[in-house]
């Protein structure tokens, strides 16, 4: 079973949606039988890739929003943050063009390393307050992963796995999302935001049963036909 996740590296939302589905997948008794793909989307790819700002700043300048009611929306968030165990830290992130660290994630794909990445990643933009379009900090990334970081730099230097990333936000266009963290759950079914644990593990649950667990025959014996002939039940 397949569960596609689009996020993007400074989305909190996306922090909190991660923990609760991780919380949910250990719920679950099939948990290993479900192949999880992260897929890349920015939130402001008009970001300047050179430049960095503030949380605060970032509010005030591009949003819009006065100081107090961005204090009042990072406090929100915070707590819902800790409900999901994350302990943000607004007042050291740097906010930046994400692009560079998506390319990182799709090199992490070929390793089998991309959740590892995802969550590192966030570790380094919301907890340690790095430059996560920076280069060096990308390759420190890299190579705490055991990523080559010959590798590592030669994807930052260069076009390779830009058409990767595109095709990502291509797709996510195609399904029409928006906004993240958003889920696609084995083709089927989709779910939209930092859902609670318990909401996951149902939605699921729902899924694995409707198309991936065996058929339950809800019939009692009827009378039927097969390879060796027909037969009537008495």
């Amino acid at each position: 079973m397949k569960v596609e996740i689009w996020s993007d590296v400074m989305c909190p939302f996306c922090y909190i949606g991660k923990n609760n589905f991780e919380k949910a997948l250990e719920k679950l008794p099939f948990k290993d039988e479900i192949e999880i793909e992260w897929k890349s989307f920015q939130l402001d790819p008009s970001l300047n890739p050179d430049e960095t700002k503030t949380t605060f700043e970032y509010f005030r300048e591009k949003k819009g929003f006065p100081q107090a009611q961005a204090e009042q929306m990072i406090e929100q968030v915070s707590q819902m943050g800790k409900t999901a165990g994350i302990d943000f830290n607004f007042n050291k992130a740097i906010i930046t063009n994400t692009f560079s660290a998506h390319k990182l994630l799709h090199l992490a794909k070929k390793y089998k390393k991309a959740n590892e990445m995802e969550e590192a990643l966030f570790i380094a933009h919301f907890i340690e307050g790095k430059n996560v379009g920076n280069a060096d900090t990308l390759l420190d990334i890299a190579g705490s992963l055991g990523i080559d970081i010959d590798e590592a730099q030669k994807v930052l230097t260069s076009e390779e796995f830009n058409d990767e990333v595109k095709q990502d936000f291509s797709e996510a266009r195609s399904h029409g999302i928006s906004g993240v963290p958003f889920f696609i759950l084995n083709g089927k079914y989709s779910v939209s935001g930092a859902q609670p644990a318990d909401f996951f593990a149902g939605a699921l649950q729902q899924t694995y049963d409707e198309t991936v667990s065996p058929l339950k025959n809800l019939s009692v014996e009827g009378n039927s036909c097969d390879t060796d002939g027909c037969s009537i039940s008495q």
